[in-house]
């Protein structure tokens, strides 16, 4: 797995976050160093959508980037119909999935498609994941797109959703902060890199409260929201329709 070196050397002006194919190369070390419990996360989403399951539907991972998410699924249900549609913006983040997924058992299964998640068509969906992938999309945008994936949901349906956060509290979001540099200092990253990272997804990546994405949730119709994995300014919900 190739280690990620994107913010390490100094940057004028840092250019704005985009996935690119520097950022697909590196994306799985990254994350893994970025996120929280990402490993775990994975894990438990896994074991939620074949809780879920039900053949001949369909589940969706908008924002799939390179189908860690789905390559584990697949690997734990070699002998299920399950049908995936996997959608991403990024081209070079769907070349590494398209990859990983040809090494993988039955990939017929997956349909992946490059495409803006606002406007692609979804029906018959048992369950609908959304990690990291809000975030990106313009605050004005969200509660529609939510609306979507209510509707493309079965009854008993589940929207699978997480997402970087922000403590309405001043205090709070500073100490959320705090920690989580840490954290990044922990897994290796300079203060160079953090700080450059930080620049680079100002404006790009806007993050809610958990409180807005909660009341969001609730007024979309869900009938249960649940944040079953969070640490500091990262939480993970299941909704159920």
């Amino acid at each position: 797995m190739p280690e990620d070196h994107i913010y390490r050397t100094p940057q004028h002006p840092v250019s704005p976050f985009v996935f690119d194919a520097a950022v697909a190369r590196v994306f799985d070390n990254m994350i893994r160093r970025s996120i929280p419990f990402y490993e775990a996360l994975i894990h438990h989403q896994a074991r939620l959508i074949q809780r879920f399951y039900r053949p001949g539907m369909r589940l969706y991972d908008l924002g799939c980037s390179t189908g860690t998410l789905v390559l584990t699924l697949l690997s734990r249900m070699p002998d299920s119909d399950i049908q995936v549609v996997a959608v991403d913006t990024s081209r070079p983040m769907l070349d590494v999935f398209e990859t990983r997924l040809g090494a993988s058992p039955d990939p017929d299964r997956v349909t992946l498609q490059e495409a803006d998640i606002r406007g692609i068509k979804m029906d018959r969906a048992f369950a609908v994941v959304v990690n990291f992938t809000l975030q990106f999309i313009p605050p004005e945008d969200r509660d529609a797109l939510l609306r979507r994936i209510y509707k493309a949901l079965l009854p008993g349906g589940i929207l699978l959703l997480s997402e970087k956060t922000v403590h309405a509290d001043a205090g709070f979001s500073d100490l959320q902060t705090e920690f989580y540099y840490r954290f990044k200092r922990e897994n290796g990253y300079s203060e160079l890199e953090i700080s450059q990272k930080r620049e680079a997804l100002e404006k790009i990546l806007i993050p809610e409260t958990v409180s807005r994405h909660e009341d969001r949730m609730q007024q979309c119709g869900f009938s249960a929201v649940d944040a079953f994995l969070k640490w500091f300014n990262f939480c993970a919900w299941i909704c159920r329709k």
